[in-house]
């Protein structure tokens, strides 16, 4: 199987968990991998730690091609750098993985600008900033035949509404926004752009309150590792068809996401009375909602 050998990717937040596990594995598959890592702790406090150093270390003694990087994906020009070290080193850039996240949990109530502030940097803006830079670059190359890939991570956080985590929940459903758009803008450029909502046991579900964690779905194979076979099939040549979707990987479960539609409508010949609509949306709308946990949640 070469559908991606000899292609580079750069994966940020791969210095653990989840992007260390999709880095591993495309670099087994014959990628050339940029192993973009800050070394910081749960919440982006910087911390000594080469994390990114020790898996290039891995790669390469296991025989295959990468490059480590410290590069700052919340900082505009720094990750313009990131995309230029790839370009650099392996002479092109054929797939993004964005994946570097951090954490900073509270209610919507209790939560500080601060800790709102710093977790929409890393998640939506990062991924804006690389992706921003990998565009320009795909749109120079020219190539509609060339197989690019934007992969972005989401999260049912977002997707399900998470309470504890508005800022996550928030950065994620901007980043699957950003993807949506990108799959509709970069096309002509032979770039597909996807999202991958991923669920593993990593240092960030290990801050999860326990009753939480207790109410998770899957089957117990809840490694890193079994997320990392759905990016890399969205990594390669095959993957040509599929963009603007959200892919889920959890234990040995891969799924596909409908985007959101509208599922029922009402209509009136004229401008609607406020009576009657009031009427038509509740007989109407709300027997659709009766079985939808957030709709049971939100009842006295």
């Amino acid at each position: 199987m070469d559908e991606l050998a000899g292609r580079v990717a750069v994966v940020t937040g791969a210095g653990r968990g989840i992007g260390a596990a999709v880095a591993r594995l495309l670099a087994a598959q014959g990628a050339r991998v940029v192993v973009n890592d800050l070394g910081v702790s749960l919440s982006g406090v910087t911390e000594a730690g080469g994390a990114a150093d020790d898996l290039v270390k891995q790669i390469v003694a296991d025989g295959g091609e990468a490059v480590a990087s410290r590069h700052d994906v919340g900082d505009h020009a720094s990750a313009g750098e990131l995309v230029r070290l790839a370009v650099d080193t392996f002479g092109r850039l054929d797939i993004l993985v964005n994946n570097a996240g951090i954490l900073r949990d509270g209610p919507v109530y209790d939560m500080s600008f601060e800790d709102w502030e710093a977790v929409i940097r890393v998640h939506l803006h990062g991924t804006f900033n690389t992706t921003k830079h990998a565009a320009a670059h795909w749109r120079a190359v020219n190539d509609p035949a060339g197989h690019f890939r934007l992969i972005n991570s989401v999260s049912r956080s977002g997707l399900h509404g998470a309470p504890g985590q508005p800022n996550y929940a928030a950065a994620k459903m901007g980043v699957l926004g950003l993807t949506y758009s990108c799959a509709n803008a970069l096309a002509c450029y032979g770039v597909t752009a996807n999202a991958i909502a991923p669920a593993a046991d990593t240092r960030m579900t290990d801050a999860t309150p326990q009753e939480r964690r207790a109410r998770r779905d899957g089957d117990g194979t809840r490694a890193p590792e079994n997320v990392a076979p759905a990016v890399a099939y969205l990594a390669s040549t095959r993957s040509d068809w599929c963009t603007g979707q959200i892919v889920s990987a959890r234990g040995s479960l891969v799924g596909l996401y409908t985007p959101a539609t509208e599922t029922r409508t009402v209509t009136s010949t004229g401008p609607w009375q406020i009576d009657a609509l009031y009427d038509t949306i509740e007989s109407t709308f709300r027997p659709a909602l009766l079985n939808q946990p957030l709709f049971q949640k939100s009842q006295p």
